[in-house]
C-alpha cells in the first residue's frame, strides 16, 4: 500500500464529502430525495466516465486514485456499485450482475431497518 494513494484517497474523500454535502444545501422542496438522487447519478455518471477514460490503463494511478476512489467514493459509493453491476453485466455474468443488485438492494434496505430497529431498542424509542 502507498502512502500516495492513501493521501489521495483521503484529499479525494474530502472533496467528494464537500461537494455531496453543498447539493444537499439546495433547496429542493417535497418528500422525494432529490439531491441524492442528483448525487449517485452524477457519481455514477462520473466514475464511468474515469473507468472510460483510464480503459487503457495509462494514466497516472495515484490521479486515477484520487478521482475513483477518493472523490467518488466521498461523494456516494452508490457509484462503485453502479460500476461493479455494470461490469458483471457487460462481461455477460448477467446472473451474477443481478444478483449483485438485487443482493446490494434488498440487503441495504434490509440492512436500514435492523439499524434503525436496533437504534430503536437501544435508545427506548
Amino acid at each position: 500500500m502507498k502512502l500516495a494513494s492513501i493521501a489521495a484517497v483521503a484529499a479525494g474523500g474530502a472533496v467528494g464529502a464537500v461537494l455531496r454535502y453543498m447539493i444537499s444545501l439546495l433547496p429542493f422542496r417535497g418528500e422525494f430525495p432529490t439531491a441524492t438522487l442528483i448525487v449517485n447519478l452524477l457519481g455514477a455518471l462520473v466514475i464511468g466516465f474515469i473507468a472510460g477514460f483510464n480503459a487503457s490503463g495509462k494514466y497516472n494511478a495515484t490521479a486515477v486514485t484520487f478521482f475513483k476512489t477518493g472523490v467518488c467514493g466521498g461523494f456516494t459509493t452508490f457509484s462503485t456499485f453502479s460500476l461493479e453491476a455494470f461490469g458483471l453485466l457487460e462481461k455477460g455474468r448477467t446472473a451474477l450482475g443481478v444478483a449483485y443488485i438485487l443482493l446490494s438492494v434488498a440487503g441495504c434496505l434490509l440492512g436500514v431497518w435492523l439499524g434503525i430497529m436496533l437504534g430503536k431498542r437501544l435508545t427506548g424509542n
